[in-house]
């Protein structure tokens, strides 16, 4: 069996794991899409795994749609340098957050709270747009099967080579 080489390089799996913009996107069965912006997320060390965390209230079609399609796509973009990465997952997994979740939670905050912060907004304004009680966030954890780069420029929308 042939072990097949990594989707995403070190400074992709870094930049996912210090934690920026997340936008999570799925579709229905008529291809009508949904999306949210997460409240978290999370990475494996090899990137072989990516944790996001969304709000159930605010997502609703679009838990609907991953919990029947398996299908997702999210797009990771530093605010300052809007370098871009987009995965995307054919069998994400849905759970409710919980308290082992808090860390992961707080540290993905913090980050935004800084990298938002370099484009002029302030902290408040960043907690107000990721408040989310832990009763009312979703977990969501797939493998990634693409990855694409999405970074405003002639490379936006090839694959990212294996890394």
């Amino acid at each position: 069996m042939i072990a097949q080489a990594p989707l995403l390089s070190p400074e992709h799996i870094a930049m996912i794991d210090k934690g920026v913009s997340a936008i999570v996107a799925s579709r229905n069965a008529a291809n009508r899409p949904s999306l949210m912006r997460a409240v978290g997320t999370g990475i494996s060390a090899d990137g072989a795994e990516i944790t996001v965390y969304l709000s159930r209230s605010q997502s609703r079609q679009l838990l609907q749609d991953v919990a029947a399609t398996g299908q997702l796509a999210v797009v990771f973009s530093e605010p300052l340098s809007h370098r871009t990465v987009q995965v995307k997952a054919r069998a994400a997994r849905l759970r409710a957050a919980d308290d082992s979740d808090l860390p992961c939670l707080r540290r993905y905050l913090a980050s935004m709270e800084r990298e938002v912060g370099c484009v002029g907004f302030d902290a408040v304004f960043v907690r107000a747009m990721l408040a989310c009680r832990l009763e009312d966030t979703v977990a969501i954890r797939f493998a990634p099967c693409q990855a694409f780069d999405q970074t405003p420029g002639p490379r936006a929308g090839s694959a990212l080579p294996a890394a």
